[in-house]
């Protein structure tokens, strides 16, 4: 049997990298909570035939692309260890950005109504209430299975958030002071498509140009939203340009972008007037 250092050199032997090989092999030995420092105090220990077994698996199904938190079962997102599954997409770090933005606006109001349209995990909503416990937090998704994935996180985090089944806003009652979301935005003809064939497709693509979901909850959310009140979106990487022009044509003001960790602008948004044009 090889030993813990050499069991994560034979897997990058086989083409994964150091972090993806750390991962797989904490998860197989039943340590997926550890991390770097338990690998290193335990490198010379022996895997076990059951886990050295369950570590090729966990290879196997990596290099044929399946993300690695679809192994493991978990991702960690905004500070918070989520549960994660094939029904839901994998929450990435450029998301943050979003949640950043959304805590800035919020400042000023802190008990405020706000939702998370299209929740998949929970990501967003629950990187909110964590970080703003005051805040009366909702969430959305059309899918019943992500919305169990969503709930069990909220129940083992201690995270009080509402969900709700429904496109969109189209079942949403009253009004917000932030409506919140990361949609599909992905062309139905993405060249990268195949590389996100373990995740949700209906998470990931929103019509020919990627925007048909966006559109969409841009036209409902002026009712929902109150006179000051934020609509903020992740988009594509190349969509900030078109999600600024259909929120001002929608008549929001304080249209703008800002840029993900690495310097594309990945979410836009914009204010609901008192006044709209």
């Amino acid at each position: 049997m090889p030993t813990i250092a050499q069991a994560i050199s034979q897997l990058q032997s086989q083409g994964l990298d150091l972090t993806d090989s750390r991962l797989l092999l904490l998860h197989a030995v039943g340590q997926a909570r550890a991390g770097r420092a338990w690998l290193l105090a335990h490198d010379t220990d022996l895997l076990s035939e059951q886990a050295l077994t369950a570590l090729s698996r966990l290879a196997n199904r990596r290099l044929a692309g399946e993300p690695v938190a679809y192994l493991t079962g978990h991702k960690e997102f905004y500070g918070l260890n989520l549960q994660v599954s094939a029904d839901v997409l994998v929450p990435r770090p450029d998301t943050e950005t979003l949640v950043e933005w959304a805590l800035e606006t919020l400042e000023p109001t802190p008990h405020a109504r706000v939702v998370d349209l299209g929740t998949g995990s929970g990501a967003i909503a629950l990187a909110l209430k964590a970080t703003r416990p005051e805040l009366q937090m909702e969430a959305v998704d059309f899918s019943h299975a992500a919305l169990a994935v969503a709930q069990g996180n909220a129940q083992r985090l201690g995270l009080e958030v509402a969900f709700g089944q429904g496109s969109w806003l189209g079942s949403a009652e009253g009004k917000f002071q932030v409506i919140v979301s990361n949609p599909p935005y992905i062309r139905e003809d993405d060249e990268h498509l195949p590389a996100l064939r373990f995740e949700p497709r209906q998470a990931l693509t929103a019509g020919a140009d990627g925007l048909d979901d966006i559109r969409t909850i841009i036209r409902q959310a002026p009712e929902h939203l109150l006179a000051g009140g934020w609509l903020l979106f992740e988009h594509g990487y190349d969509q900030a340009g078109d999600v600024r022009g259909l929120l001002a044509a929608a008549g929001f003001r304080e249209v703008q972008s800002r840029r993900d960790l690495a310097g594309i602008e990945r979410c836009s948004g914009g204010m609901w007037p008192a006044t709209p044009l």
